[in-house]
């Protein structure tokens, strides 16, 4: 059974024979599958914005966790600055592995450009 995708009349079942979706791939003909790539972009860019939130976060305590580990003592800010650094670096860790698996997740979205694109260069 088809469903109603919103437009009056039309289905997205109905969608799917346009001339410019009936060349895609395989891997992405049905409309689920287009709707799963397009969902793991959005999932993907999420997890680009968390990573680069986090890593604002944590700040650049390299410096300071290299001066720390040659024994030198840090106080005041640079020590509360190294503290948020390291308590975050879990936070860092996980918003990491949760790109790299968007990042696989999303991959056939490149396919799926590549046939869009091409199509369009062809007519």
């Amino acid at each position: 059974m088809a469903k109603p995708n919103g437009v009056k009349g039309e289905t997205a079942q109905e969608l799917t024979t346009v001339p410019d979706i009936e060349n895609l791939p395989e891997a992405v003909e049905e409309t689920q599958d287009i709707d799963n790539i397009l969902n793991s972009l959005k999932a993907l860019l999420s997890t680009v914005e968390k990573l680069q939130k986090v890593r604002q976060e944590v700040g650049d305590i390299k410096p300071l966790i290299g001066r720390m580990l040659d024994g030198e003592l840090v106080t005041g800010d640079e020590l509360e600055q190294l503290k948020t650094g390291v308590n975050g670096l879990s936070r860092l860790v996980r918003a990491y592995s949760d790109h790299q698996a968007a990042l696989t997740k999303a991959q056939p979205a490149r396919q799926l450009l590549d046939q869009v694109l091409k199509d369009r260069k062809a007519e």
